[in-house]
């Protein structure tokens, strides 16, 4: 039995039925040999590879301690893995209907905190599976979201073997209290430390604001003041929207090569010139000063003892909306972004991609965690951008075609980005206020112009 962290914790606690904080997924495969029941068998056989997805949350009485992770004894794997269709002719617009549903509901607090759809039916006999994954659950590069584990190198890779599983006895209440009381006599300041630890990390995230966007005094501003009132500014509703653009790699790194800079200000400035066109659409007044403001999670270095890109750190990043020639947006948003590499040392794509294989649903999950508690009085919306491996993946023999990370919506935001390149192709997953951003389709086709745009100006 394994107490949660102060952290861990909060998101449970921060959580609302009407604004849930799980991240989600969507892969897209090849017509599996075996159908939709060879990827189920999958699930079901790597299980013993996450420990932590049969067990659940358990409230101690009177909320003396933090929750705890116990064996669900009731453990229903079919509950967690559901199968699902979507109508003939299987559009993409088919699936992303059905993607912002599911995206929507919250998961059960009853149960261990995941969920994998398989859904059949796509057009060319193609089938998706979307993952929900609880940032609860993900405290660092050393834990492992379902969809890391469904994946491998090769088509021919060895099914797992079958193995029982015993949940050891659910605690009793007393039992839970008992143990409450006897870590608060042996260690009589624990809770101390506990509100300590929470006010550190506030203070941490406030520190990591510095350096960014031309230097400590502004990026100190950034954090003071409120972000500019945007029509992304939406009081969010239960109701999601959900859509997807895609680019080709080497065009990002051509537009790179011709203005410096590096592949996640490529893509920054890809999101930035969206926006603009699309707050132009919506009849709003876009002058030089406009901009918009970004939370942008990045992996950076620890401790020594902590290994590489174990942490992921906040920095708010103005956006220069108002910015008319991309090329200038781009040296800018270079400008701003250089200060994370400085001062947050943050961890390179290669390095990512050696240390943790394929991990951008876990990574996309630590840049949820990073962006807790955002208010929308911070900033606009949440960026996250993880680096995935340039090498085809496969899920019971069927090649991944496609991965979409859809990254929850902070509190009072009606817009996330989550970015992620795969096999040398870069997707964009946006996820929306319905009632708020309810045109998100557009801005998903301007960020393929905008990307259009940027290669033209590389020649």
């Amino acid at each position: 039995m394994e107490r949660l962290t102060t952290l861990d914790a909060s998101f449970l606690y921060l959580e609302r039925p009407d604004n849930p904080m799980h991240v989600a997924g969507v892969l897209v495969l090849e017509p599996p040999v075996g159908g939709l029941d060879a990827i189920a068998a999958l699930v079901e056989g790597r299980l013993p590879l996450v420990p932590r997805y049969r067990q659940r949350v358990l409230e101690v009485p009177g909320h003396l301690a933090n929750p705890v992770w116990a064996d669900d004894p009731d453990f229903d794997v079919e509950y967690h893995v559901r199968r699902s269709a979507v109508p003939r002719p299987g559009t993409q617009a088919q699936l992303l209907d059905l993607v912002s549903r599911v995206v929507a509901r919250p998961l059960d607090r009853g149960r261990p905190l995941w969920e994998v759809y398989l859904v059949e039916g796509l057009a060319a006999g193609r089938v998706a599976v979307i993952t929900k994954t609880h940032p609860a659950l993900v405290d660092g590069l050393g834990a492992v979201d379902i969809a890391q584990v469904l994946l491998d190198d090769s088509p021919d890779a060895a099914a797992p073997a079958p193995a029982t599983w015993r949940p050891r006895r659910l605690p009793g209440a007393f039992h839970l209290v008992s143990e409450a009381v006897a870590e608060y006599v042996a260690r009589p300041t624990v809770a101390a430390e506990a509100a300590r630890q929470a006010i550190t990390d506030v203070r941490a995230t406030g520190a990591r604001l510095t350096g960014v966007a031309g230097g400590a005094l502004r990026a100190a501003r950034s954090a003071v003041f409120p972000a500019p009132h945007t029509p992304l500014d939406a009081v969010s509703g239960s109701q999601r929207r959900v859509a997807v653009a895609r680019g080709e790699l080497d065009d990002v790194k051509r537009v790179r090569k011709a203005h410096g800079g590096t592949v996640n200000d490529v893509l920054l400035t890809v999101v930035t010139g969206a926006l603009r066109d699309w707050l132009l659409s919506r009849g709003e007044a876009v002058l030089g000063s406009t901009s918009v403001r970004a939370l942008v999670p990045v992996s950076v270095q620890g401790d020594e003892e902590e290994a590489p890109g174990n942490r992921v750190s906040s920095y708010l990043v103005d956006l220069p909306v108002g910015e008319p020639n991309p090329r200038v947006r781009l040296a800018r948003l270079s400008y701003a972004m250089r200060g994370v590499s400085q001062h947050g040392r943050s961890v390179g794509a290669d390095t990512l991609i050696a240390l943790t294989g394929f991990a951008p649903p876990t990574l996309h999950a630590l840049g949820a965690r990073a962006a807790r508690g955002l208010s929308r009085r911070m900033a606009n919306l949440v960026v996250t951008n993880v680096p995935g491996p340039q090498v085809p993946l496969y899920a019971a023999g069927a090649r991944m075609l496609e991965v979409f990370p859809v990254v929850p919506l902070a509190p009072g935001q009606g817009l996330s980005v989550g970015i992620t390149s795969y096999d040398g192709h870069v997707y964009f997953g946006l996820n929306a206020d319905r009632d708020g951003v309810g045109d998100v389709d557009v801005l998903a086709d301007l960020v393929e112009q905008e990307l259009a745009v940027l290669v033209e100006t590389a020649g």
